[in-house]
């Protein structure tokens, strides 16, 4: 089976900066690929190109078998690629259910009943359901994490790009939310930045790192993590230390 996203080369500088250097990768459907490397090192950059916010230099972008270059960001996300971002902005007078819903009706482009089922199936799945008439700009910062994630489940997300999601949670909250992108996974492809190690290690099929806008890295979990280069450049540590 093609994987739902393949990255072919892609290249983007501004200049003497280079943010993306050749890069290429593929997220397989019912799959999660971390993505890390030191700030700068060009993760939200590749983000952008995903979405379509800026466009690369030179290579290719393939969708579901689709090259997607030059397809306006507003109809990628109706292909199902969405963002969840690591400040959630919900639209905080509204309650947790009409902010689900307008994402199943502007989003995946539903209306009426179907719109209704599919937000109430997301807020379940999500465990906001207990949640639904509350006011979105009430929640705690666990539930408009989840409230964010909801949100991209009913656009009828295939490929979810995570950007560090788990950002500001406790200890407690991190292992909440692994496990409800871990039940993600089922049914999405997910790149998901994120600088909690652990987090990555729980869920992710693979881990690739960035630095300075090149692919340095792309493997399992444990492999990644524990080399020399990783401890170096992104964890800030000695290339031999313990």
């Amino acid at each position: 089976m093609a994987a739902l996203l393949e990255v072919d080369h892609l290249s983007k500088r501004y200049g003497a900066v280079v943010v993306a250097d050749d890069i290429c990768c593929t997220v397989e459907r019912a799959s999660c690929v971390g993505l890390i490397g030191p700030n700068g090192a060009g993760k939200s950059s590749l983000f952008n190109m995903l979405t379509g916010i800026i466009t690369p230099d030179d290579g290719v972008i393939r969708f579901g078998g689709r090259d997607i270059g030059g397809i306006a960001a507003h109809r990628r996300a109706r292909l199902g690629i969405v963002r969840a971002f690591q400040i959630p902005r919900p639209f905080a007078q509204l309650s947790v259910y009409e902010n689900v819903l307008t994402a199943a009706l502007y989003g995946a482009g539903l209306s009426g009943s179907a719109a209704q089922r599919l937000a109430v199936e997301v807020l379940n799945r999500t465990g906001l359901l207990a949640n639904a008439d509350e006011p979105a700009g009430h929640l705690r910062l666990l539930d408009r994490k989840r409230l964010e994630l909801a949100k991209a489940i009913a656009s009828r997300a295939k490929l979810l790009l995570l950007d560090e999601i788990a950002s500001g949670l406790t200890d407690h909250e991190v292992m909440a939310l692994i496990e409800l992108i871990a039940s993600l996974k089922a049914d999405h492809a997910i790149i998901w930045i994120e600088h909690i190690p652990h987090a990555l290690r729980a869920v992710a099929d693979r881990i690739m790192v960035l630095h300075f806008g090149r692919k340095v890295l792309d493997g399992a979990p444990a492999d990644v993590m524990s080399s020399p280069m990783v401890r170096e450049i992104y964890m800030g540590l000695p290339a031999d230390a313990a």
